[in-house]
């Protein structure tokens, strides 16, 4: 009973997911590659992803355009074009 106890006593509550927007086109490679990288932070730091194909949408087209992938974290814009993981590591490690 013990051992139960000391377990339950050193879980701590779990974050709320880091909503991250990825903006994206159909044969982006460059998106691909973002959305790679960020599922494998996605466990670790619990990110919800969520991909938004601007292609649908001509506001989106309009103010991103060739610059995708745009990635938002907390619905803040942090990259364009690439995600640079020292960067990205730094913005999540401050959370």
């Amino acid at each position: 009973m013990t051992s139960l106890l000391a377990r339950l006593v050193r879980r701590t509550p779990k974050e709320p997911a880091i909503p991250v927007t990825v903006y994206t086109r159909k044969d982006c490679g460059c998106c691909h590659k973002a959305i790679a990288l960020l599922s494998t932070y996605r466990r670790k730091h619990n990110l919800l992803i969520e991909e938004v194909d601007i292609d649908t949408d001509p506001e989106l087209v309009a103010s991103y355009g060739l610059t995708v992938p745009v990635v938002a974290i907390d619905g803040k814009v942090r990259f364009k074009g690439v995600v640079n993981p020292v960067l990205l590591d730094r913005l999540l490690a401050v959370r």
